[in-house]
């Protein structure tokens, strides 16, 4: 089973839908909502393709990122991939294809939850894009996993402001498998942490020309505890047999299914071979699904996907036997 947080950063008027604890420590706010003090700045800039790209390498001592533009209704994705190292620098600029790559340091070395440094973003351009960013990684026994904090950006009229979003770029909320105890255990996982592998951030662009982030090194900030951020928190029955018809209750945590209008249903996905006949929301907190699972599903844990209202997708895992 998995769980999701959902880290918003809207734009002017800026409106940060993030946990209390991930206020900065110490540390004097300056006009645009960064702290004070030297930082490392990172622009990824939105094109169709990168400027001046040398044939021979794209590594790049220059302080930018290019990634993929997309459009305010269809996003373009680019992956970059995050490799640990001393300082920070780009590594792969040019993402039009689909592939970046930048190193930072470990943000957690101790995995107490508090941060080494920090990390702040705003978008700039044009009003009406957006960004999402949510960071993954590879869990060798059960594949891809993507974090269940979120950061969403728009782009407004008026002012934007930085925004803190160290929890959801230095972390990874997620269920992962315990061998040894044969259970899924809900976990904050700072970035390169043994327990996963090939860390990276998807980067989806619905046609923001420039973000910024920004890292200051010695500003602190301590992310939610798993228990504390909205997620899936149970899914009942957990596991179904190929060949039949069941019907599962999807339980969540500090969110809300069907909107703050009470009428919102939200999309539910049991992945390839298994047919969602019917969603019902139930309460703020629950939804009933009736699942039939195809003859021909593959056996082994799957994920579950939940698209709220919001458009932000939660993951609990299931298992066909």
């Amino acid at each position: 089973m998995r769980n999701k947080i959902v880290c918003c950063v809207l734009a002017a008027p800026l409106v940060i839908m993030l946990m209390p604890a991930l206020a900065a420590a110490g540390q004097t706010e300056t006009g645009n909502g960064c702290p004070s003090g030297a930082h490392y700045n990172l622009n990824i800039i939105g094109m169709a393709h990168a400027k001046n790209v040398d044939p021979n390498s794209v590594t790049s001592d220059g302080h930018r990122i290019f990634v993929q533009l997309g459009s305010k209704d269809n996003a373009a994705t680019t992956k970059i991939s995050l490799v640990e190292g001393p300082d920070f620098a780009v590594l792969d600029y040019d993402g039009t294809d689909g592939q970046a790559k930048f190193q930072l340091p470990n943000p957690d070395p101790d995995g107490d939850g508090v941060t080494a440094y920090s990390v702040y973003l705003r978008v700039l351009g044009k009003p009406g894009g957006k960004i999402r960013m949510a960071t993954s990684a590879t869990d060798p026994n059960t594949g891809e996993i993507i974090s269940d904090m979120t950061v969403v950006s728009v782009r407004d009229k008026g002012q934007m402001k930085f925004a803190n979003v160290s929890a959801g770029l230095l972390y990874i909320y997620a269920w992962v498998f315990d061998e040894t105890t044969g259970a899924w255990v809900y976990q904050r996982i700072p970035l390169f942490s043994d327990l996963l592998q090939d860390y990276l951030w998807q980067y989806n662009n619905n046609g923001v020309r420039l973000a910024q982030l920004r890292f200051y090194e010695g500003v602190t900030t301590t992310a939610p505890n798993p228990e504390d951020v909205p997620h899936l928190g149970l899914i009942t029955p957990f596991q179904g047999t190929v060949g039949t018809t069941l019907d599962v209750t999807i339980t969540g945590v500090n969110l809300d299914f069907n909107g703050p209008a009470n009428d919102q249903t939200p999309v539910v996905s049991f992945g390839k071979d298994i047919t969602v006949n019917s969603t019902t929301v139930t309460s703020d907190t629950s939804v009933a699904v009736q699942i039939t699972i195809s003859a021909t599903a593959a056996l082994g844990w799957r994920p579950v996907s939940v698209t709220l209202p919001d458009g932000s997708v939660m993951t609990i895992w299931f298992q066909v036997l």
